[in-house]
Protein backbone atom coordinates (compact mmCIF):
# COMPACT_ATOMS: atom_id res chain seq x y z
CA UNK A 1 0.00 0.00 0.00
CA UNK A 2 1.24 3.41 -0.90
CA UNK A 3 -0.57 6.46 0.46
CA UNK A 4 -3.91 8.19 0.58
CA UNK A 5 -3.81 11.90 -0.22
CA UNK A 6 -6.68 14.16 0.78
CA UNK A 7 -6.92 17.72 -0.58
CA UNK A 8 -9.26 20.18 1.14
CA UNK A 9 -10.15 23.86 1.55
CA UNK A 10 -11.70 25.61 4.55
CA UNK A 11 -14.92 26.74 2.86
CA UNK A 12 -15.61 23.39 1.17
CA UNK A 13 -18.90 21.91 2.46
CA UNK A 14 -17.88 18.28 1.73
CA UNK A 15 -14.34 18.52 3.11
CA UNK A 16 -15.18 17.74 6.75
CA UNK A 17 -16.54 14.35 5.65
CA UNK A 18 -13.34 13.66 3.68
CA UNK A 19 -11.21 14.62 6.69
CA UNK A 20 -13.28 12.35 8.93
CA UNK A 21 -12.76 9.38 6.60
CA UNK A 22 -9.04 10.18 6.50
CA UNK A 23 -8.91 10.18 10.29
CA UNK A 24 -10.59 6.76 10.47
CA UNK A 25 -8.14 5.37 7.90
CA UNK A 26 -5.20 6.76 9.89
CA UNK A 27 -6.49 5.08 13.04
CA UNK A 28 -6.63 1.82 11.07
CA UNK A 29 -2.92 2.28 10.30
CA UNK A 30 -3.13 3.49 6.71
CA UNK A 31 -0.77 6.25 5.57
CA UNK A 32 -2.91 9.35 4.99
CA UNK A 33 -1.55 12.77 4.05
CA UNK A 34 -3.77 15.84 4.25
CA UNK A 35 -3.18 18.87 2.02
CA UNK A 36 -4.76 22.26 2.61
CA UNK A 37 -5.09 23.93 -0.79
CA UNK A 38 -4.94 27.32 0.91
CA UNK A 39 -1.26 26.82 1.79
CA UNK A 40 1.67 27.02 -0.61
CA UNK A 41 2.66 23.37 0.04
CA UNK A 42 -0.90 22.16 -0.46
CA UNK A 43 -1.31 24.24 -3.60
CA UNK A 44 1.95 22.90 -5.06
CA UNK A 45 0.98 19.29 -4.39
CA UNK A 46 -2.51 19.97 -5.73
CA UNK A 47 -1.06 21.43 -8.94
CA UNK A 48 1.07 18.30 -9.39
CA UNK A 49 -2.07 16.13 -9.22
CA UNK A 50 -4.24 18.62 -11.20
CA UNK A 51 -6.62 19.08 -8.28
CA UNK A 52 -9.38 21.42 -9.43
CA UNK A 53 -12.17 20.42 -7.04
CA UNK A 54 -12.45 19.83 -3.32
CA UNK A 55 -12.37 17.52 -1.68
CA UNK A 56 -10.07 15.36 -3.76
CA UNK A 57 -8.98 11.95 -2.50
CA UNK A 58 -6.23 10.07 -4.32
CA UNK A 59 -5.04 6.56 -3.52
CA UNK A 60 -1.56 5.62 -4.74
CA UNK A 61 0.35 2.36 -4.66
CA UNK A 62 3.88 2.05 -3.32
CA UNK A 63 5.24 3.16 -6.74
CA UNK A 64 3.14 6.37 -6.70
CA UNK A 65 0.80 5.03 -9.39
CA UNK A 66 -2.74 6.33 -8.91
CA UNK A 67 -5.09 3.45 -8.14
CA UNK A 68 -8.24 5.51 -7.59
CA UNK A 69 -9.38 9.07 -7.15
CA UNK A 70 -12.44 11.11 -6.29
CA UNK A 71 -12.65 14.78 -7.24
CA UNK A 72 -15.35 16.97 -5.77
CA UNK A 73 -17.05 14.08 -4.02
CA UNK A 74 -16.53 11.88 -0.99
CA UNK A 75 -16.56 8.10 -1.35
CA UNK A 76 -17.81 5.91 1.44
CA UNK A 77 -15.32 4.54 3.92
CA UNK A 78 -16.22 1.06 2.67
CA UNK A 79 -15.33 2.00 -0.94
CA UNK A 80 -11.85 3.09 0.11
CA UNK A 81 -11.33 0.14 2.43
CA UNK A 82 -12.30 -2.24 -0.39
CA UNK A 83 -9.64 -0.74 -2.65
CA UNK A 84 -6.83 -0.67 -0.13
CA UNK A 85 -7.46 -4.19 1.08
CA UNK A 86 -7.56 -5.67 -2.40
Amino acid sequence: MGTIKIFTKAECPRCPAAKEIGGVLQKEGHPVTFYDLETSDGLAEGAFYSVLATPTIIIEDEHEKILAGWRGSVPTLQEIQGLIRA
